[in-house]
């Protein structure tokens, strides 16, 4: 597969917006970042020879706890997202400094088939988030980064179909 020249120098990355039955979305309070911009879904980068879907689901197990057998897929966005690094965050994100320069994202949307019992945020050891929260997809934009915020309206506009 050849990448589109503008997609160089982007780490590969897949994210999963989990979905309940009642139509909210599962979203993270992350450990290691400071207030406001604390939440984000559960995203991380694609190993080599795997597919963005499994990607997904493994972030979404090692992040939440939550097991494949536990979920539905119900769908992903074809296109890559994007978002870049601001210059402030260059100096001293781990991804910035081994010359990414930005994400470029696969995003699938999941249905829980299990309990909010079922989420352990620390299956994996290493703490990703340290809260957790069920919020309406059209309420998480403006809990985003504001440089990752514009990829969470278009899962907010993609995914509207699913939470309903």
């Amino acid at each position: 597969m050849t990448q589109s020249p503008d997609l160089i120098g982007y780490r590969p990355n897949a994210g999963a917006v989990l979905f309940n039955h009642a139509g909210e979305v599962w979203i993270g309070r992350r450990a290691d970042t400071p207030p406001p911009w604390q939440w984000q879904f559960p995203q991380g980068g694609i190993d080599p020879g795997e597919t963005p879907d499994h990607a997904a689901l493994r972030e979404l197990y090692e992040e939440t706890g939550i097991p494949a057998d536990k979920v539905e897929p119900l769908g992903g966005i074809d296109d890559w997202l994007t978002y870049d690094f601001p210059p402030e965050v260059r100096d001293h994100h781990r991804h910035a400094k081994r010359g990414h320069v930005g994400q470029k994202q696969r995003w699938f949307a999941f249905r829980l088939l299990g309990q909010d019992t079922d989420f352990d945020l620390e299956v994996h050891g290493e703490v990703e988030f340290d809260a957790w929260r069920w919020e309406t997809l059209a309420a998480v934009p403006p809990l985003i980064i504001p440089w990752k915020r514009h990829v969470y309206e278009v899962l907010a506009r993609e995914f509207a179909k699913f939470a309903g």
